[in-house]
């Protein structure tokens, strides 16, 4: 399986080399230590020869029977590693340490060391080759001594090897703290927000990653302010030319005689309206995009409600329009011209799609709950996500341009509020309901 964190394949790899490393290193350590006991074993096998063959001899020489085998008996029980055979030239035995084997002790050719399947052997003569000594060593004793030897170089290793590892991933996750504070931070970021990213604290590898995002982030709000300042300056200048168009549309559709005429001039007149809306609609969605979403302190929102309703009452709708506010202050740090566009696109909304007959109602709770309700018939659920879409419209939408829950959605998403909305009405079979909690 491929590993494709970096930290994870950073972790693995330094693991797995200072595993090999040192695994290594203690086999090597080990070889070098079985030479080197080899050699002091051959040391005390050939010590021994020289120091007990005098002994032997003097031995020998003295006894009143010349000929007689003697076996050294052991003066207590303990474990014997050297054992060693002192015989004549003829191959007899003449003394032998109390656990030696003869069938163990090959003939002694000369002097020297010599090897057979179960034993180490050095053999020395005395006496011009008069009596020969053989001292003998279990090579399952050396066997078992490599072993134990590798065993306490191993040993540690279990216990070392995993403390490592550990200390490898715990010092290579902290060299990436910055790296995912990056992530963090970018990954918190909101949909408008295009601020450099920074990277004072970055190491010198990651630093160029941020700086291209930088690069990128800055090319991004570059040209998403030509399309803003773009949008914003062509609906303002439309908004003379139209202004200009209909009053003299207006004026034919007064000054003529002829019917047919001023019906045409009546449409020519509703057209640029919608034009002028339009153009309105792309104002604002412009300011929303671009302007400042939140305000350096917090302000109370009912006054910009209140505002903004007594606008749509002077405009004529106030039979319709039912206000509900808190008598306690809401305060918000949202921008007082953000909240005032984002207020008037849901009550025109609710305005122009809601049944005739039915008021709309506006309701602004203490802790920053923003709803607007209308009637009328129900929103279908498949089309209910795409509303909040650039110039998506519901069936029957009439005259509207498609702009307003955009708007609306664009406000709430740069000042980290939540939209809802839901048809038919929460506890009705009507109608369609918007829903903005604002952020405290």
């Amino acid at each position: 399986m491929r590993v494709r964190s970096l930290q994870a394949r950073l972790a693995l790899m330094l693991g797995a080399g200072v595993t090999l490393l040192w695994l290594a290193s203690a086999s090597f350590t080990a070889h070098l230590l079985h030479g080197e006991l080899d050699e002091v074993f051959d040391s005390a096998l050939e010590e021994t020869a020289q120091r007990l063959l005098p002994l032997a001899v003097m031995e020998i020489l003295g006894r009143e029977e010349p000929g007689v085998s003697q076996r050294i008996a052991a003066l207590r029980a303990h474990e014997e590693f050297y054992t060693y055979l002192v015989r004549d030239p003829a191959g007899a035995v003449l003394i032998a340490s109390h656990r030696a084997e003869p069938a163990d002790f090959p003939p002694c050719t000369a002097p020297g060391f010599t090897q057979t399947a179960t034993h180490r052997l050095y053999c020395d003569a005395a006496l011009k080759g008069t009596f020969t000594i053989a001292v003998a060593e279990p090579l399952a004793h050396r066997a078992r001594i490599a072993q134990e030897l590798v065993m306490a170089l191993g040993l540690p290793l279990v216990v070392l090897i995993p403390l490592a590892l550990a200390g490898i991933v715990a010092v290579v996750r902290w060299s990436f703290r910055p790296v995912r504070a990056l992530r963090d931070a970018l990954t918190r970021r909101g949909a408008g927000d295009l601020a450099p990213v920074g990277g004072a604290d970055l190491p010198a590898e990651i630093a160029p990653v941020a700086a291209a995002a930088d690069q990128l982030l800055e090319r991004l709000r570059r040209a998403f302010e030509a399309e803003r300042s773009f949008a914003a300056h062509a609906a303002h200048e439309l908004r003379t030319p139209v202004a200009g168009a209909t009053a003299q549309a207006q004026r034919i559709r007064i000054e003529t005689t002829d019917p047919k005429a001023a019906m045409r001039a009546g449409e020519i007149e509703a057209t640029l309206k919608r034009l002028s809306r339009l153009a309105d609609k792309l104002m604002q969605l412009a300011r929303a995009e671009g302007g400042r979403p939140l305000a350096d302190t917090p302000a109370d929102l009912r006054p910009i409600l209140s505002l903004v309703a007594s606008d749509f009452t002077r405009a004529g709708a106030g039979a319709r329009f039912a206000l509900t506010l808190p008598g306690t202050p809401v305060p918000s740090r949202i921008d007082p011209d953000a909240f005032a566009i984002l207020c008037r696109n849901l009550i025109e909304n609710a305005l122009r799609h809601g049944g005739p007959d039915e008021p709309v109602e506006v309701a602004l709770t203490e802790d920053g709950l923003l709803r607007v309700q209308n009637g009328g018939p129900p929103v279908p659920a498949d089309v209910l996500p795409r509303l909040t879409r650039r110039f998506e419209r519901a069936a029957g939408a009439g005259e509207g341009s498609g702009l307003g829950l955009s708007i609306v959605r664009t406000i709430v998403e740069r000042v980290g509020a939540t939209l809802d909305l839901a048809s038919p009405r929460p506890g009705r079979s009507d109608g369609f309901a918007a829903t903005v909690r604002l952020p405290a």
